[in-house]
Order: C-alpha cells, then structure tokens, then sequence
C-alpha cells in the first residue's frame, strides 16, 4: 500500500492570497511534472539532515513497511490532527453541536453566500468559539466527487451567524465541513453538510495515483506508506525551477497543512506538520487513515505570499 499522487488532478493555485490567504477552486494542471530533482535516497539523507536522523529512520522504515507485512507504529512528534474521536466531517450533529445551514443560494462558477450556524442542544446559536490554528472557523468545500476543493475562513456576526463567499466549481451536492472548537470543549468538533448546486451533476472519476504533481510552477512529491489504523510518517517535498524550495511561509500557523478526505463518505481528518523552527523543503505529517480504501489529499503551503494547493490521491 504506497501513498501516491494525482499526475492529472485538479490543483489550487491561488491569485492574490496575499489578501485573503484563502486557496481557491482547483485549477486543472495541463502540464505533467516534471521528474523529481533528487531521488527517493537523496530525499531520505535530506530528511536526515533537515528533519534529524531519528525521524529519517523512522520513514525509512514506513516505506518498507509499506510493501511488506510489517507494522509501522512510529508516529511523528508534535504533529495534530483530530484523531482521537474518529474521522469527522460525517455528522451534522455531534456532542451536542448542530451544523445548521441557514441559506445557500450558490450557482456553479458563480461567487455566491454561505450562511450557517452552529447550535446547542437547546437549539440556541453559539457565539463563543476558541482560536484553533490562528482562526475560529474553518470551512472546507468539496464536491462529492472530491473536485473543486476550497479552504475558507467564514466571518461570524454577532447572533452567531457565519457568513462566506463561495464559487462553486461545478453543479451538484457539494460538501461543506466545518471544523471549530466550541470555547471551553474539551476538543476540536467537526461536521458536515450537503450544500445544493443546481445544474445537471456529472461526478468526475479520480485520477489514477502518482508520486508528484506540479502546481503553479512547484513540483510536489508524496513520500510514505499509508496503512489503516497505525500512525504513518508521510513528507512533503517542495522545489522550483530544478531547486528545492527552502523559503515556505506560515500558513494558519505552519509550514504546511494537510486535509484527507475518504471517497464515498467524505471522512474527514486534518492534519498538522510535525512542529518546525524553521521552514526547510520537506513538510512532515503523522498521518492515520481509518480504514482502507481510497482517499485525496489536500497539501496547502504558502510560498511568496500565495496559498497553494496539492492534491494527491491514495491508495490503502
């Protein structure tokens, strides 16, 4: 089982993030990438010097792994994801918290409003909502057939109302995940929503795998093995121009973020790098998928103020 990337997949180069730092709808990438500047042993010696030779070691191990019967159990330090309850996303209601979509008149390729509301038990709007990753809300958008990926950031008025401008990429049920920590929770929630697009729906097959995608002018490439229920060591590896890209910027408060979302059910997970002091061209995750099956992976990175992103399919 390898994690693999999309030659063919839609990828989000985003105009003017330096304003918004928003990625939006994926862009198609009509030209194949590039072969990757350095080989698989090259980047395990980079990840050594750059990462610290424990770490490099330990992924090393979860490529082999990753083709023979052996476990993989070595988790990354210091990265995050909201593991601990299951994959989210798949519930509107969840721990008392409801998803309650108040309007959505949205047409494909069309800029349009979002408004939602996150309620109590009693049925009474939330206002008070922890930071979680420099923001109080993250919305992610997604077809059903994981096409037209977006990362948006709603802004709440005072009756606890989010609102959002939103361009869907295509007709049909398009996914919307909210992902939020209620002030005083224990922990992050996240739930979904089926969001209307009219229009005739025609779902897009996934592209086939592949190790590395070019967006924007960046090649990115996916190291790591993928299996279900263990924790896996997955980089990240960034160049441009033949050169790695050594110069990332914070993005919500990293050098990368990564969303994977499981086809068929749209199981949510949203994971944090390993924690970094400085940017360097090798983003690393802990990565644990629930189960098998196939899943997209959204890599988002900020480079000369803009917000890119990768996406990648997975086979587990």
């Amino acid at each position: 089982m390898t994690a693999t990337s999309d030659r063919r997949l839609s990828t989000g180069s985003v105009e003017g993030a330096s304003r918004t730092g928003r990625p939006r709808p994926d862009d198609v990438a009509d030209a194949p990438p590039p072969v990757p500047p350095t080989g698989r042993a090259s980047r395990w010696a980079a990840a050594a010097l750059v990462l610290g030779l424990v770490l490099a070691v330990g992924f090393a191990a979860g490529r082999v792994g990753a083709r023979s019967a052996g476990p993989v159990r070595a988790a990354l330090p210091g990265s995050a994801a909201h593991l601990g309850h299951g994959p989210g996303g798949l519930e509107v209601s969840r721990d008392g918290w409801t998803l309650a979509l108040d309007s959505a008149s949205l047409v494909a390729g069309r800029p349009g409003e979002l408004a939602f509301r996150i309620t109590d038990p009693t049925g009474a709007a939330l206002t008070t909502f922890q930071e979680n990753h420099e923001r109080r809300m993250h919305l992610v958008l997604v077809g059903r057939d994981l096409a037209g990926y977006q990362h948006v950031h709603p802004e709440m008025a005072p009756d606890g109302t989010w609102r959002v401008q939103v361009t869907p990429a295509a007709p049909g049920p398009l996914r919307a995940i909210a992902d939020f920590w209620p002030e005083g929770a224990p922990a992050a929630v996240t739930l979904g929503v089926d969001v209307p697009v009219p229009g005739r729906y025609a779902a897009r097959p996934l592209a086939p795998p592949e190790e590395t995608v070019l967006v924007a002018g960046y090649t990115v490439t996916l190291d790591g093995g993928l299996r279900a229920g263990e924790s896996n060591q997955v980089l990240v590896w960034l160049g441009r121009d033949g050169r790695p890209v050594h110069d990332l910027q914070p993005h919500l408060g990293a050098y990368g973020h990564l969303v994977a979302l499981r086809q068929g059910d749209l199981a949510y997970l949203h994971v944090h790098p390993a924690a970094a002091s400085r940017p360097s061209s090798v983003v690393a995750f802990g990565v644990t998928v629930p189960s098998a099956g196939t899943y997209r992976l959204f890599f988002e990175f900020r480079h000369l103020d803009r917000v890119h992103v990768a996406t990648f399919t997975v086979t587990v």
